[in-house]
């Protein structure tokens, strides 16, 4: 696929708001598919089909029930609305946040995923940007746009690409972008570009480097 064009489908924003406890980052992502609304509903929602895109999940996919994704988040479903929203709690290395999933019918063949991680401010913020998590979600849509035009599974061999000059190229623009929408939102450009920098690394150093 084109990475680029993959890159350049997604809308990206950063938001950041002062609570009475501190202050609070949300990222957001949205993709339009060429599919009714009922079916990205389905793939988003369905514990056969998320691990055939995402990772596998195993719990009570309903409101008020618990949910584990494997290796990564578990929490609680806090709200759903068939086939237009969910709400979670996404807990993971001892930290909560919530991420909020919106669908929309744009027509009755085409219809649009967002997607929002609200999270507190801390120091991985400060280092890192919201490319940590973002580029994360980048490489989500891309899984959920190639489940979506042909159906398949992630292949076997997707911990390969993982490695590639490909998946080095994703995440370089990825990052780049939420760069861009993080000085959008008021962030020095500069201190926006040290953070991509840094998170860019963290993604693609080799293992036995680790995160500078």
């Amino acid at each position: 696929m084109d990475i680029e064009h993959e890159i350049d489908a997604v809308g990206r924003s950063v938001g950041v708001r002062r609570t009475g406890s501190g202050a609070e980052s949300t990222v957001t992502v949205s993709r339009a598919y060429d599919v009714p609304v009922e079916d990205l509903w389905d793939a988003c929602t369905s514990p056969e089909r998320i691990p055939r895109w995402f990772l596998p999940v195993a719990g009570d996919l309903r409101e008020g029930g618990a949910y584990q994704l494997e290796g990564n988040a578990g929490g609680r479903v806090l709200s759903c609305d068939p086939p237009h929203s969910f709400r979670v709690t996404w807990e993971y290395g001892g930290e909560s946040s919530e991420v909020e999933v919106r669908l929309t019918a744009e027509t009755a063949t085409r219809s649009r995923f967002e997607l929002s991680h609200t999270a507190p401010l801390d120091e991985f913020w400060e280092r890192y940007g919201p490319g940590a998590g973002g580029i994360g979600w980048d490489l989500g849509l891309f899984g959920l746009t190639l489940h979506l035009l042909h159906g398949a599974s992630v292949p076997p061999e997707a911990g390969e690409w993982a490695g590639s000059e490909d998946a080095r190229r994703f995440t370089e623009l990825s990052g780049r972008r939420w760069a861009t929408a993080h000085a959008e939102s008021g962030e020095d450009p500069d201190r926006a570009e040290a953070a991509a920098d840094r998170t860019i690394d963290f993604y693609t150093a080799p293992p036995e480097e680790g995160p500078a």
